[in-house]
């Protein structure tokens, strides 16, 4: 395990002069892992002419169970339905967050009831918490003075973020009711105004800041 921390944190170096990579995570279950295919490469884009990333411009698809997991920084997680990790994943996933990983997991509408029994697997003594506003996350570079900001509609509740917290460091982040994937889209997908564009990519930048930073 200390090995595999020491790899990540080498990998992991915030802002470094070296292109660094991320990915998107492809899961079993039949969900559609696959939705919204130019928000990464759009929020790379907007991060690296804004935050000063050096990301390569196409993001990497991994699947949980492998070793090349490891590699990325931030591995984003999307879609609309089912999802199911098998053990291997569920073992793999653990390794990669407690040596230094980040998973981002953003609901698509129609994720929720499957996503957090998987959680559950890889943290069956951790629960998700509710971030507050006054994290980092939501502080810097951008300030989101009541966290996280609301995208699309969906069943029109508040925007929630929840989190799991390894020795106060955030690992895990599940966006929920918001949709940021959506407002990182191409403009045409969703037809989404600019500054709800914005403010999706403004909080995705922060999301990238916080796991380059820490």
């Amino acid at each position: 395990m200390k090995k595999t921390v020491f790899l990540l944190l080498l990998l992991f170096s915030s802002l470094t002069s070296f292109s660094q990579e991320i990915a998107l995570l492809k899961y079993s279950g039949g969900g559609d892992w696959y939705a919204n295919p130019t928000s990464l490469p759009n929020l790379i884009k907007y991060c690296n002419a804004n935050i000063n990333t050096k990301i390569k411009s196409k993001p990497r698809t991994v699947e949980p169970s492998s070793p090349d997991l490891f590699s990325y920084p931030f591995v984003h997680m999307t879609g609309h339905g089912n999802v199911v990790f098998s053990e291997s994943d569920v073992t793999n996933l653990r390794k990669y967050l407690f040596g230094g990983g980040f998973l981002h997991i953003d609901d698509n509408y129609g994720m929720d009831q499957y996503i957090r029994k998987e959680i559950k697997k890889i943290f069956p003594n951790n629960s998700l918490i509710e971030i507050p506003s006054n994290h980092p996350i939501f502080q810097k570079p951008f300030v989101f003075a009541n966290g996280l900001p609301k995208i699309h509609e969906h069943d029109g509740t508040r925007a929630q973020a929840f989190g799991i917290f390894i020795e106060n460091k955030l690992v895990l982040l599940y966006t929920y009711e918001c949709d940021l994937g959506d407002g990182w889209e191409d403009p045409e997908v969703h037809n989404d105004p600019f500054e709800v564009r914005e403010k999706a990519l403004k909080m995705g930048a922060n999301i990238i800041n916080y796991v380059f930073s820490n």
